[in-house]
């Protein structure tokens, strides 16, 4: 049976923002509902190990660290309900009341909102890109490149994103390979500038993913097979691990047309803030940073929403 729910504060997503938004929302005396969406635990729930979460002296798993959040958001009051948003009704106020809908046919009335759904990688859409994530292809060099000490590896793109996961890739990797389907970067040029003098790197222009080689026993990449699309001739690669850098997609689709989205679909905040363009609506984590994409950095974003909108209630009452 449909439900209403009322609440100080709407959590919509659950990853490191939504569910450290939680634990201090609670602590504020807010009452918050989280909104799990179909992926609780956000990109982390895919993610084999994290070495660089501070706390922990050993490598931790994702979905134990978001199992962890969710307990800890639990114990201190938070509701987490595994539903999903399918309509945001955020520039209209009811009573004060923002308006939300959901896949369960229930209805969410919040005083204010954190927008914590996150951004999701762009694949190449092979099949074997799902099957070894996490066992030798990855979409965050700052994650994971920690793994590839002494060894080779490929990262697929032309952008600014692209040359970034490469050159730092050189301070772990013995060798890094760019792979680009054109013959030319798009890329900032002081970023190509230090590309093309590294030594540790090389370029292979024209070309594009076939197919990626692995062996089963234990899961891991062998290489790559890639095609000229110039001459349409076929080469093999042996690396040993490849990173896909062609950009990320937030999960915005919900809120377009309702608040400021910049010119690829991230929500703006204010500098400095994680206020949106409209008050009482804040967003954290991936879905307004395109920078640094890290779950410490979501979870320290999450944390800021929650104060903003203990603030933002607290003027209200003044």
């Amino acid at each position: 049976m449909a439900e209403i729910f009322i609440t100080d504060l709407l959590i919509i997503g659950a990853g490191p923002a939504g569910y450290t938004a939680a634990i201090y929302g609670a602590r504020a005396n807010l009452s918050p509902i989280i909104l799990t969406g179909l992926q609780p635990g956000g990109q982390l729930i895919i993610t084999n190990e994290i070495e660089n979460f501070p706390g922990f002296s050993n490598a931790i798993q994702g979905p134990w660290l978001m199992e962890q959040m969710a307990q800890q958001a639990k114990n201190v009051g938070a509701k987490i309900i595994n539903d999903t948003v399918t309509e945001c009704h955020l520039q209209t106020k009811t009573k004060g009341l923002f308006t939300v809908l959901t896949d369960m046919g229930n209805t969410y009335k919040a005083r204010s909102i954190i927008i914590a759904t996150g951004a999701q990688a762009r694949w190449l859409g092979l099949k074997a890109e799902e099957e070894l994530q996490g066992y030798g292809i990855s979409a965050c060099a700052t994650c994971d490149g920690f793994f590839y000490r002494g060894k080779q590896v490929a990262v697929i793109g032309g952008g600014n994103t692209a040359v970034e996961e490469a050159l730092y890739l050189t301070h772990h990797a013995s060798h890094v390979y760019l792979i680009h389907r054109r013959n030319s970067l798009r890329a900032e040029k002081i970023q190509q500038d230090r590309l093309m003098k590294n030594p540790k790197i090389s370029i292979i222009w024209d070309s594009v993913v076939e197919d990626i080689l692995a062996e089963s026993d234990p899961p891991s990449v062998t290489g790559l097979t890639l095609k000229n699309v110039i001459t349409g001739q076929s080469s093999t690669l042996p690396i040993d691990g490849i990173f896909i850098a062609i950009g990320h997609k937030p999960n915005t689709q919900l809120f377009q047309n309702q608040i400021d989205l910049d010119e690829e679909g991230y929500i703006k905040t204010t500098s400095g803030t994680t206020k949106t363009s409209i008050p009482g609506v804040f967003a954290a984590g991936d879905v307004q940073d395109k920078t640094y994409r890290q779950a410490i950095t979501a979870a320290g974003s999450g944390c800021m929403a929650a104060l903003e909108a203990e603030r933002f209630l607290s003027s209200l009452e003044k």
